[in-house]
């Protein structure tokens, strides 16, 4: 069985050739998705350690890139296992970074993991104003915005974005779902979400249990 702690700090210190090596000989293995979920939950709290080396200064903005590169590369050793690729689709969710944050490792994640589950999943990106969100739901007509964000001023981003689906008469119709460093529960409840995660696996069972 892999060893999550040497995993986790594999991540940590972006040791591209030993994460992806002990990703591969995981998957060789064949183990359940269960197990895989827990991977993903080690690789996630490896990121942790590479946000908080930052906030340090140790880590630079080009180490935050490699993460992200190195992790989505994690997730496509990890894809197979993850939950197992569903082709009926269970629902869609409209999914972004909101206006004024550009990061996006964690949306991938849960991204990655939504569509393994059954999920058809509409990425807008980054950096996407209220409007955007509201367009896309009127087109696409989602059972879930997803909505994502590092830095604090997200918060109030994501509060305009539910705001807006409110004003457009949208609200009522979707669930939203909010997710990031600093979302709580506190947090969840002003911006007018109906669910926060800092977790990406715990995030896609939040939304498997919506489209029930």
């Amino acid at each position: 069985m892999l060893d999550m702690q040497v995993l986790t700090q594999a991540v940590g210190d972006l040791d591209e050739p030993k994460v992806l090596g002990m990703l591969k000989e995981f998957v060789a293995a064949n183990p359940g998705s269960e197990e895989a979920a827990a991977v993903v939950n080690a690789c996630q709290q490896g990121m942790a350690i590479v946000g908080d080396l930052f906030d340090a200064k140790e880590y630079f903005v080009g180490d935050l890139i490699f993460a992200g590169e190195l992790l989505n590369a994690a997730i496509d050793i990890l894809k197979p296992v993850i939950g197992g690729e569903s082709t009926a689709k269970v629902g869609k969710i409209v999914l972004g970074t909101v206006e004024g944050d550009l990061h996006d490792i964690g949306k991938n994640i849960f991204k990655s993991m939504s569509e393994a589950a059954g999920f058809e999943v509409i990425d807008l990106g980054i950096d996407v104003p209220a409007g955007t969100f509201v367009e896309k739901v009127k087109e696409i007509k989602p059972e879930i915005v997803g909505m994502s964000g590092v830095l604090t001023l997200a918060l109030d981003s994501m509060k305009k974005t539910v705001d807006a689906l409110k004003e457009a008469g949208l609200r009522d119709g979707v669930k939203v779902i909010i997710g990031g460093n600093p979302v709580t529960e506190e947090a969840c409840r002003a911006i007018g979400a109906d669910a926060f995660t800092t977790n990406a696996a715990e995030g896609v069972k939040i939304c498997q249990g919506w489209v029930k």
